[in-house]
């Protein structure tokens, strides 16, 4: 059977514009196509594969486990679910775990558990939820309304309502829309899809402290910057604060599909049997590879290393920056990097990546006018080094175009 591009038009729903490039193999940082070119990876699948492609120790977990079971309703439970829970919790500030297949579902189910935490705990009139324009939380019509990007959620009919949007980094613009009728306030720590923005000092620590005064949970979506990609093993650890509830996803399996929602006892037993679940949500395939990622990764090693290879990616942008003048600001923390691209280059971000592409070097987009790089948490400084080679001409024949 030929396979190539021109497949994928024929068979697939068109909602996506995936490049001619169709990879077949990839080891570490990086990765072949059909035709045997050779790319280096600084996207990591979009901040998924953490230890970068065909890890041994995740294909020897996966192995394993595919010898032993593989699925279950969760009418049963498997000891990898239960073993995976167990160090979620003993490793963060939750003492329950819910597990879902994606960042959406996790968040779906984050959400879901917030009305109904408050709508028994306060009553009907607490259903209001607070997010924050230009968030991304997922591609369900409730999590892709929560999200702060109208162009995603238009088009489909009527929103699930009473949510609304403030501005990130502004406590003004939230305590103006909070009030007791909030039931939780949903934040990324860092956003991603939306620019690669950090929190100002103070922001985070403000939005707590509404949360607290109205009796609002304070939901942090970790999908893209949790599992080390920070620095931290979640970034709330560097922030000062601790959220009611946590959704973690992407790096969460190193590359195999699992998500997970993190939370408190009391919190937690509102969803009680039949209120919510997952036909694949704790899928023991799942949760044995997510061991081992999260194993691999929550070590000294690992996520100092990240705070290191931050650096060498700053410096790389700083150095192209200085020859050909495209970036206006370098953004980010850890291993989740936006380069903000200048007044000349304004909404040019995808001929960036494309050109990088032609290169032989694969990053991506954070809107219009932000390269972003999630490469693997352990990616050899000999690739960093040889990706910003292929970055420097893929940016010199932008600009002399």
């Amino acid at each position: 059977m030929q396979v190539n591009r021109s497949l994928f038009d024929e068979v697939m729903v068109p909602n996506y514009a995936p490049s001619a490039v169709i990879p077949v193999k990839g080891l570490g940082s990086r990765v072949w196509d059909q035709t045997g070119r050779e790319f280096i990876d600084f996207a990591g699948g979009i901040a998924v594969n953490c230890l970068g492609h065909c890890h041994p120790t995740l294909v020897s977990a996966l192995k394993e486990q595919a010898d032993k079971l593989w699925h279950l309703s969760n009418v049963m439970t498997n000891e990898p679910a239960l073993i995976f829970a167990q160090k979620l919790v003993n490793a963060t500030f939750a003492e329950k775990v819910y597990f879902a297949n994606s960042g959406a579902e996790a968040n779906e189910a984050a959400l879901k558990l917030a009305r109904r935490f408050a709508k028994n705990e306060f009553g009907d009139h607490k259903t209001q939820i607070i997010a924050f324009k230009q968030g991304f939380h997922g591609r369900t019509f409730f999590t892709v309304t929560v999200g702060g990007q109208p162009a995603y959620s238009d088009g489909f009919g009527p929103k699930p309502a009473d949510i609304v949007h403030a501005e990130y980094n502004n406590l003004a613009s939230l305590e103006a829309l909070i009030s007791d009728n909030t039931c939780a306030v949903m934040i990324e720590p860092l956003q991603g899809e939306g620019g690669i923005i950090s929190p100002e000092p103070g922001f985070i620590e403000g939005v707590a402290a509404l949360c607290k005064k109205y009796n609002a949970l304070m939901i942090f979506d970790e999908v893209q910057s949790g599992v080390g990609r920070t620095g931290e093993l979640y970034a709330y650890m560097g922030l000062g604060v601790v959220p009611d509830i946590l959704t973690t996803a992407k790096a969460l399996g190193g590359g195999f599909p699992i998500g997970a929602m993190l939370t408190t006892t009391a919190i937690a037993k509102h969803l009680v049997v039949g209120t919510h679940g997952s036909t694949y949500g704790g899928n023991p395939l799942a949760c044995a590879v997510g061991i081992a990622a999260f194993d691999t990764v929550n070590t000294p090693e690992i996520l100092n290393g990240v705070k290191q290879r931050e650096q060498l990616f700053r410096e790389g942008l700083r150095a192209i920056n200085a020859k050909y003048d495209v970036f206006s600001d370098i953004r980010g923390k850890g291993l989740l990097i936006g380069a903000a691209l200048n007044d000349k280059y304004q909404g040019k971000a995808r001929d960036f990546m494309l050109a990088a592409a032609d290169e032989g070097l694969m990053m991506l987009v954070a809107g219009y006018s932000v390269i972003r790089m999630t490469p693997s948490l352990v990616i050899p400084e000999a690739d960093i080094a040889e990706g910003f080679k292929r970055l420097d001409k893929a940016v010199a024949k932008l600009v002399q175009a």
